[in-house]
């Protein structure tokens, strides 16, 4: 334990699971913070680094970094859509649990902090704009508290056409299971696809690993595939964290992306996703420049646009 003064305290390591399960469900942490994506990453050898911190005794907040060392010389802690505040806390004493995470690491050498706050741009969030050190990506957010037909209702007028013309193609959908066979190729099919548009992303081999870290599987993820006949022309991956998702892949072929099959699968998605108790579903950045027909695509579903602050040097 660490602490910069007589009310902040840094617990680091020791956690119980359950409770750091319970706490990041309810205050709906994204998927960087979750447990199970810090396990994932345990197993493909990166250092990951979790602490509980508290005021005046009561839990304020989690936090999980992913560290890239320099041999002795130093390392960066990187806490990613974080830290998951568990009760409301002012911006001033955010700004002062920073300090204590950044003085506390237990990290030899050289230590760095980086911060990616999960907020929004423009809202007090305790650190220096003089420190910022990247702009914040744009996402869309879609709560799924909403009953179904106000879901569907919220939808842009184009998409929900292209999602009842889906509903009348024929298409029949799948949901794939769990076990990396099962899941293997469309990992792979989104590897190539990320390769021949110069895209970066999670290792083919965390999505493996993730699907392992809870019981059931079903709780780690969803899948669904889209078929035509005999043929597979479309699939999307959902990861699953504590009471939210986030969407992670998305793979089809010039028949599905004709029959408008994403739109299809996302509207399964959804609906099984509210059926397990999730109540936001994060579809992932937009990017309008580079990616105009999937920003467009995350877009008409009529979600809530969240720029976050930043990343900073903390």
């Amino acid at each position: 334990m660490a602490a910069d003064s007589n009310r902040i305290a840094v617990h680091w390591g020791g956690h119980d699971e359950r409770a750091w399960d319970a706490a990041h469900g309810a205050a709906g942490g994204s998927l960087q913070q979750d447990r199970a994506y810090g396990d994932a990453m345990l197993s493909l050898l990166v250092p990951v680094l979790r602490a509980r911190i508290d005021i005046d005794g009561e839990p304020a907040a989690l936090v999980q970094l992913l560290v890239r060392r320099w041999g002795r010389v130093g390392a960066v802690a990187l806490c990613s859509r974080g830290p998951v505040w568990v009760r409301e806390i002012a911006a001033d004493d955010k700004a002062r649990v920073y300090r204590a995470i950044r003085h506390s690491l237990p990290l030899p050498g050289l230590r760095f902090l980086l911060v990616t706050p999960e907020e929004a741009a423009g809202q007090r969030h305790g650190l220096s704009p003089l420190r910022r050190v990247m702009t914040g990506l744009s996402t869309v957010k879609l709560d799924l508290t909403q009953d179904a037909d106000a879901l569907r209702a919220g939808f842009e007028v184009r998409w929900r056409n292209r999602l009842s013309s889906a509903e009348r193609s024929g298409l029949d959908v799948q949901r794939v299971g769990t076990n990396p066979n099962q899941f293997r190729w469309l990992v792979e099919a989104d590897m190539a696809q990320r390769a021949e548009k110069g895209l970066s992303g999670l290792p083919a081999l965390f999505f493996e690993r993730y699907a392992l870290t809870r019981t059931p599987a079903g709780k780690a993820m969803l899948t669904l595939r889209a078929d035509a006949g005999r043929d597979r022309v479309a699939a999307m991956m959902f990861l699953i964290h504590g009471s939210a998702a986030t969407y992670e892949i998305g793979w089809t072929t010039d028949k599905g992306r004709d029959l408008h099959a994403h739109n299809l699968l996302l509207w399964n998605a959804i609906q099984m996703l509210k059926s397990q108790g999730i109540r936001v579903l994060d579809l992932g950045g937009v990017n309008t420049g580079r990616s105009a027909g999937l920003a467009r695509f995350k877009l008409g579903t009529g979600g809530q646009v969240l720029t976050l602050a930043g990343t900073y040097l903390a």
